[in-house]
């Protein structure tokens, strides 16, 4: 089964904020979610939501948003209008010569009026394009997770739409930069979803066999498959070690060396009970939001 994609997520430090200035803009009703705030997308056109963050905005997003116009005079008309909203003109390093706008919502999140007569963007309606930095296999993986076609491919750069039409989203061709700053587009737990899944753990494994480990990487993939789902995001760990063995690691200060990840060709958690206890622990989950 294809997967659908419903919203692109960002992070806010109050998402009502840009949410209300997009909902605004694209002229929808923003809905309040827990652990959130969604734009709702409309037919083919794409949704936002926003998160609550502390995380400070560093550097430009990977990720921004490309409006399309009709005329100079709707530019100019969308330019105003989201100005009025809280938006702000900001440089990227656009030339003068270039005809898009390119402005900022309130929480900073860049985005371009594009001029009209944009054949790329023509009948991709007002919100025309997601683009993003990512290499051609990023876009080619995509296209065959979402089941879209490739509708440019070229010099390395990707984009995919609906069959039906609607917002494309694309991709420039350039690698992510490992080194660069943190973002503000990443994996969080939704935080009801993840106190009441906790809540029916620690009812089925005590107060022992439940733990929180702070702040971790997690893996993109999830948030991608909860986002295009439209459901709340709860992503857990599971012990698979000897607790002798972990610990005395711990201990020593090794434990990246002395216990391998599940991405090591090393790793072997214990088979028992660690399959047992991965199984109850789904069953648990599926329960709580099931009965």
């Amino acid at each position: 089964m294809d997967l659908r994609l419903v919203a692109l997520q960002l992070d806010a430090p109050d998402p009502a904020v840009p949410a209300a200035f997009w909902a605004g803009l694209l002229g929808r009703a923003a809905v309040v979610e827990p652990g959130g705030t969604l734009v709702p997308g409309e037919g083919t056109q794409l949704g936002l939501r926003f998160v609550p963050s502390t995380e400070p905005k560093v550097a430009q997003n990977p990720v921004h948003l490309h409006l399309t116009s009709t005329s100079p005079g709707d530019q100019e008309a969308t330019v105003a209008r989201a100005l009025e909203l809280g938006g702000t003109h900001v440089d990227v390093g656009q030339l003068p010569e270039e005809s898009h706008v390119v402005l900022a919502d309130p929480g900073g999140n860049e985005l371009c009026v594009i001029e009209p007569g944009n054949a790329f963007l023509e009948g991709t309606g007002f919100l025309g394009e997601v683009t993003c930095r990512g290499t051609r296999a990023v876009g080619l993986f995509w296209s065959e997770a979402l089941g879209w076609p490739l509708v440019w491919d070229r010099d390395e750069e990707t984009a995919v739409q609906s069959p039906d039409g609607g917002t494309k989203v694309s991709w420039g061709g350039e690698p992510v930069d490992p080194d660069a700053p943190p973002q503000r587009q990443r994996l969080v737990n939704d935080p009801d979803a993840t106190a009441r899944t906790g809540a029916a753990f620690r009812a089925a494994f005590g107060d022992q066999g439940v733990a929180d480990p702070g702040l971790i990487t997690g893996s993109e993939d999830v948030l991608a498959l909860a986002a295009a789902a439209g459901v709340p995001l709860v992503y857990w760990l599971l012990g698979g070690e000897d607790p002798q063995r972990f610990a005395a690691a711990f201990a020593a200060g090794t434990l990246d060396s002395d216990i391998p990840s599940n991405h090591s060709p090393s790793f072997a958690p214990q088979l028992h009970p660690t399959l047992e206890h991965g199984v109850e622990a789904l069953v648990v989950a599926a329960r709580e939001w099931l009965d």
